[in-house]
């Protein structure tokens, strides 16, 4: 029982209820789709390869998605390259000078 002497099944219960009789607003709709990790969103596409794409019945959201996620991963990598730049140069010549860290133990 919760502090206004209900059960939490019985507030579950009415919850749920009230959750379906309200209509859709932004907030009920993210809450909806962030449990699968993925949200609605419109994308502008040449209709010309939007047909093509559903006539070869290609997942489009799939397609989309799969891209997307790769071109972010490598725009991370270049910024994160790009942010240690120095640091990276800086090791790399400290290595030239010096040589490997720990290589008077290296047994290849």
């Amino acid at each position: 029982m919760d502090e206004r002497g209900h059960a939490g099944i019985t507030y579950a219960h009415t919850r749920m209820r009230m959750e379906g009789s309200m209509p859709a607003t932004r907030s009920t709709q993210r809450a909806r789709t962030s449990s699968s990790g993925k949200r609605a969103t419109n994308l502008s596409l040449s209709s010309d390869v939007l047909e093509a794409a559903r006539q070869l019945d290609i997942n489009i959201s799939q397609v989309c998605d799969s891209y997307l996620r790769e071109l972010v991963r490598r725009e991370q990598e270049r910024k994160w390259r790009e942010n240690h730049a120095d640091f990276i140069a800086a090791y790399n010549a400290t290595v030239q000078a010096e040589g490997l860290p720990l290589e008077a133990w290296r047994n290849f």
